[in-house]
């Protein structure tokens, strides 16, 4: 069995990473998201986007995957699991998922904002927040920024293109923890469900998904997920049973 998995910010907030809108402590309450992750406010005042983004990358170094991380890593004893994540953190990765793409980038990978070339360099610690910490500066002159994909970025083509051919190709896509709002990546279990592919949604609050999947589960990731496989193939016959 193939299984395509989309993932989202609420199965990250269960091991403690705040969700992009709630990840601002009383320093960062008082900016726009759009200022802090966007080309335009990186070019406005890249020390305030270089600090915002070093203390997420830190925060998220803190935390562990949880049990809904871990239970996805753990299908791939049964089936072929490929992620893909709107995710920007690597707690897939550190549960043991083998094939995770990434839609909208990373906070452990950098890159100049002028050559794009990519950086492994030593980067500030960030004991506590701070409103504004100097970029490292790339050779040729550029700044290392994030390599997260920002307002109004196009997606990278190389993950993207993966994700479709993994949705295309899958016989089960699970939808876990996203609000089904942010496109492209909303238009995923759409392509699924256009192609036949049963959707099981799990979130314990109702999407704009939600009336057109195959099943919802209205549990968090972590209480469901690592019981959900061997109770599929009923839960999809009950589920079909219902809509017939």
């Amino acid at each position: 069995m193939r299984i395509a998995v989309l993932s989202g910010a609420g199965i990250s907030a269960e091991s403690g990473v705040p969700t992009f809108r709630d990840d601002k402590n009383g320093l960062w309450a008082r900016f726009d998201p759009y200022e802090l992750s966007s080309t335009q406010g990186w070019h406005s005042n890249p020390e305030r986007v270089w600090a915002w983004y070093l203390w997420r990358h830190h925060l998220v170094r803190e935390v562990a995957p949880n049990d809904g991380h871990r239970a996805v890593a753990a299908w791939q004893d049964y089936a072929d699991v490929t992620v893909v994540t709107q995710n920007v953190d690597d707690l897939h990765e550190r549960a043991g998922s083998t094939k995770v793409h990434h839609l909208h980038g990373s906070l452990f990978e950098f890159r100049c904002d002028a050559c794009d070339s990519g950086y492994t360099g030593p980067l500030a610690a960030m004991p506590e927040p701070s409103l504004e910490v100097d970029p490292p500066q790339c050779g040729c002159g550029g700044l290392i920024r994030p390599d997260i994909v920002w307002f109004g970025e196009q997606l990278p083509d190389g993950p993207w293109d993966a994700s479709v051919e993994a949705v295309v190709s899958a016989d089960l896509m699970i939808v876990v923890g996203t609000s089904a709002i942010v496109y492209p990546a909303a238009g995923l279990p759409e392509l699924a469900l256009s192609r036949g592919v049963p959707v099981v949604e799990v979130n314990p609050e109702p999407t704009p998904l939600s009336d057109r999947v195959t099943l919802c589960v209205r549990q968090s990731a972590s209480s469901a997920l690592p019981a959900l496989l061997p109770q599929l193939p009923e839960l999809l016959r009950q589920a079909r049973a219902k809509r017939a």
